[in-house]
């Protein structure tokens, strides 16, 4: 993301706290542009300026939040590009509150890890998810929500269902911790151990 130096005739208006949805950094913001209404509204509308990336945030009068709060942490260490730029789209999805594309995106997410760790190209969805918890990249103790994400990505996929925040927050979760377990967890242990992890 490219750093913007200067906004012209920026005002100093009513703090606000919230997290930037470009940068992801907490922040209390008094600059920007406000929107005032004839009838003296005390709700209203303003354009906040993130004071680490420059980049603006607008919040209508009922205070919602555009761009929103991107949903998850990143996972460092990710191989793939496609896998990254997948896992980015999902959790930027959530934070916009399009949840059934979320949805949609975790279950894409599992046929790029599946055929990047080994399974063959062309199958079905079912099958990469029962490869990757057949191959242990699944914990035990979270097989579980491999029926659990089977469930909801052919909900998403084939029936006429709107998928809810609680859908998408967690399989962006599950899919987090996937992605730490088989990406950034091993390459951080062969960073401080070595190849073979051998000092442990």
């Amino acid at each position: 993301m490219s750093r913007i130096m200067m906004w012209r005739n920026v005002e100093t208006i009513r703090s606000r706290s919230f997290v930037c949805g470009h940068c992801g950094s907490p922040i209390a913001s008094e600059k920007g542009y406000a929107a005032y209404y004839p009838d003296s509204s005390p709700n209203r509308a303003a354009i906040m300026i993130c004071h680490r990336c420059q980049y603006p945030t607008f919040f209508d009068e009922g205070g919602n939040q555009t761009p929103g709060i991107t949903f998850g942490q990143p996972v460092s260490e990710i191989t793939d590009k496609a896998i990254a730029a997948i896992y980015d789209e999902a959790r930027k999805a959530t934070g916009a509150g399009c949840y059934s594309a979320a949805v949609l995106a975790c279950r894409k997410l599992l046929m790029h890890i599946a055929v990047v760790k080994g399974a063959e190209e062309g199958l079905s969805f079912i099958a990469y998810v029962e490869y990757l918890s057949d191959k242990n990249y699944i914990p035990p103790d979270a097989k579980g929500w491999v029926d659990h994400i089977r469930k909801k990505g052919n909900e998403a996929n084939h029936e006429l269902t709107i998928m809810k925040k609680e859908d998408a927050e967690e399989l962006v979760s599950f899919i987090e911790m996937l992605l730490k377990v088989i990406f950034e967890f091993p390459a951080q242990v062969k960073r401080k151990y070595g190849k073979d992890g051998d000092s442990i």
